[in-house]
């Protein structure tokens, strides 16, 4: 009946007409605009066929549908809200032929349906999935909502209760919830899948299934009445005091739902456009879709690399304590065998028990069985010697961040392993090149900076020192994926690239702090600009002892840019035995009240500290806080795009994000400058001169600026 690049329509001897999705040359069905334009001509040969009794709809594909082409976002999001809106029209008008085709329809769910292929299987009157399939709307988590209906016919078909949890929290449902709760008809093994669907049919056919009630049921609205009314009320009251307005698409997603369960059916897919269309024309959805589009470029580029890795079957930590255990847990988890070696017990037992200790709470959490952490532990093996190094591929350096020790370990521990093992040295700051000299091998040698906690944050820095071969890059990028790391490549220099970042960003700290602004205050404006903590408590959660080294070896690294005009109060923190969360004091206190309720509060040493060393006191606006701190993250950041140390806009943004937590909605830093306008992010730099060189255009921003130009 119909046969294109990804739809074909063929009728069956029975009369079921069946509707295959098969995208060519794909290994998985997206609804993009050419899959769009196929099935509306697939729906119009169906329509001149008087002879079919049944739709079958069902993917080619190990996965149904997984949405829209977020590719074409970016393009699209750049229309005004009114034309966003009658796009998503369009698609509401395909699926509802559908859903008024004169004989039953069934959707064959095999794998996952997410997001628009979600809402296609919502337009058949019956759906059927594997036991295995996955279904969801995950539009939420790229600053939108569903476009093509899947607000108003999965509410009216599992409740508008139901529904919110699925839509609000963008996580995919299994198929035994779906079916509980209402959206799925029947659940079947995958080998049955589309036999039973061709039986569904023929029942519903045979009148045997009432197909009409089914359609009746995803269109009917709810009594307009008072009980209605408070159920809504409620759902509103409840749901909404948990969402972020930072992030509009939540609150506007319980907003629509609540407002349009009482309207008629068209009105309300109306009304699901409409919102559709003003939160994708808006800034924070255009940075949360810039964000997806980037995570995919991480893993385009991390496969790239991974063409001319070589395995590591076998690897080894040096240094265990906290963040060795770390390690070798990560490798372990992901089915690496780790030799965790320290020159104490002590060290090596922390290590244990801290991986330990994870797993244990992925037990509790029913993520994990006590047979599958003793598998994991029993893979990481704790040594006081060098036995057994000579079979490793690949040997990573987690000793104390001080040069002369990290030389003296590494200088050892290449006499150990074979000449073609790589050698990694997990700093945060230490010039990979500076630590090179001490090695023969300095081409099998390269930084690979985890970050703390290990098992959580998924940023893993691969430093390319002068000398560092691409093969070493590769099996590093590689051997980080496998961790279940995202690596991001990165050229030596100090700090590299995250902390090289996040330490201008402290200095502009320093400076609001010496001009008189409460660091209580600074937090809490930085918070609600959407930083998870403040820099005092970042401080703090980092530890003065880490703050102050780090500062140090940036100081040194960038003297001209990065020194103090006013002694930083961190140092003058550390020197009276604060350490922050470490030892319970920094610039709050942490600890315990007599009702073991855990407690942070301002920290009595550095409100003294403050009385003594701080003299000025200047009025500065909440705005004029945000523009100090960003500013010399923002223009470092540029500077190591300019400099080469980050290959492109998007890794220096996903280091950002995975790396410090910088505010997800705002996109990363260079996207934040590109919303501001190159333009006016410069006459903000400008009104700031007086800060110092931290505070002084770059010659790229100041080229972008004459010529209009942005870094995405």
């Amino acid at each position: 009946m119909y046969a294109g690049q990804s739809v074909t329509l063929t009728l069956t001897d029975s009369g079921i007409a069946e509707l295959v999705l098969d995208t060519h040359e794909a290994s998985v069905n997206v609804l993009n605009a050419h899959l769009q334009d196929e099935l509306g001509q697939a729906l119009a040969a169906l329509g001149t066929q008087a002879n079919v009794q049944g739709l079958l709809i069902r993917s080619a594909k190990p996965a149904f549908v997984l949405g829209a082409d977020i590719t074409e976002f970016t393009e699209l999001f750049g229309l005004s809200a009114a034309d966003i809106s009658r796009w998503a029209g369009k698609v509401h008008g395909l699926f509802n032929t559908i859903e008024k085709l004169p004989y039953p329809t069934v959707a064959a769910v095999n794998g996952m349906a997410l997001g628009g292929g979600m809402e296609l299987a919502l337009s058949a009157d019956f759906r059927i999935a594997d036991t295995s399939a996955r279904l969801g709307f995950p539009e939420v988590t790229l600053g939108i909502c569903p476009g093509w209906g899947g607000t108003v016919r999965l509410s009216r078909l599992v409740g508008a209760e139901a529904a919110l949890g699925w839509i609000l929290s963008g996580k995919p449902v299994k198929a035994a919830q779906a079916q509980q709760q209402g959206a799925l008809d029947s659940v079947v093994d995958g080998d049955q899948l589309l036999d039973s669907a061709r039986a569904l049919l023929q029942e519903a056919i045979a009148g045997e299934r009432d197909y009409l009630a089914n359609r009746h049921r995803k269109q009917e609205a709810l009594e307009n009445n008072a009980e209605t009314a408070a159920a809504m009320a409620n759902l509103q009251q409840t749901l909404g005091k948990k969402l972020d307005p930072r992030y509009p698409a939540a609150p506007a997603i319980l907003a629509t739902i609540t407002a349009a369960m009482t309207e008629d059916f068209y009105k309300a897919q109306a009304m699901e456009a409409q919102v559709f269309g003003e939160l994708a024309s808006g800034v924070e959805a255009k940075n949360l879709v810039g964000l997806f589009l980037n995570d995919q470029y991480l893993k385009r580029e991390t496969k790239r690399w991974a063409k001319q890795a070589h395995p590591v079957g076998r690897a080894a930590v040096l240094g265990a304590g906290i963040m060795g255990g770390g390690i070798g847990y990560q490798a372990a988890l992901n089915g690496t065998p780790m030799l965790m070696k320290d020159i104490n017990q002590e060290a090596l037992d922390l290590g244990i028990s801290h991986a330990g200790s994870i797993l244990d709470r992925s037990i509790s959490k029913g993520r994990m069985t006590e047979a599958g952490k003793e598998a994991i532990l029993a893979a990481i093996h704790p040594t006081l010697t060098y036995e057994g190094f000579t079979d490793v591929d690949y040997v990573v350096e987690a000793v104390v961040e001080r040069v002369d020790v990290k030389r003296a370990v590494l200088a050892e521990v290449e006499h150990k392993v074979s000449e073609n093992t790589i050698v990694a040295t997990n700093t945060s700051t230490i010039s990979i090149d500076l630590l090179a000299e001490s090695l023969q091998r300095p081409d099998k040698f390269c930084g690979m900076h985890f970050f703390n906690p290990v098992h959580a944050m998924k940023l893993v820095e691969v430093i390319r020192g002068s000398q560092t071969s691409d093969d070493t890059i590769a099996t590093t990028v590689a051997f980080a994926a496998s961790m279940g790391k995202t690596p991001i490549v990165v050229n030596d220099c100090p700090g590299f690239l995250v902390n090289r970042v996040l330490f201008p960003y402290f200095n502009g700290f320093n400076r609001l702090l010496m001009d008189g602004v409460d660091f209580e205050r600074i937090d809490q404006v930085m918070e609600q600009f959407g930083w998870p903590m403040g820099p005092a408590y970042l401080a703090d959660v980092i530890g003065l002892d880490t703050m102050v080294h780090a500062d140090k070896v940036l100081e040194d690294g960038f003297p001209e840019r990065m020194g103090h005009d006013d002694r930083p109060i961190i140092e003058t923190l550390l020197e009276q035995g604060a350490l922050g969360q470490k030892n319970g004091v920094g610039f709050y206190e942490y600890g315990t009240d007599e009702h073991g309720k855990r407690y942070k509060r301002r920290s009595e040493k550095v409100a003294t500290i403050l009385s003594q060393r701080v003299t000025r006191s200047t009025e500065i606006t909440d705005a004029e806080i945000i523009e100090r701190m960003m500013i010399p993250m923002c223009l470092e950041t540029a500077r190591c795009l300019e400099e080469s140390i980050v290959a492109s806009a998007t890794e220096a943004d996903m280091g950002l994000i995975l790396g410090l937590g910088f505010p997800r909605f705002r996109g990363g830093a260079l996207r934040y400058i590109d919303n501001l306008g190159a333009a006016v992010f410069a006459a903000q730099v400008e009104t700031h001169a007086e800060c110092g060189p931290l505070y002084e255009l770059t010659d790229g921003i100041k080229a972008m600026v004459a010529n209009g130009n942005t870094f995405y």
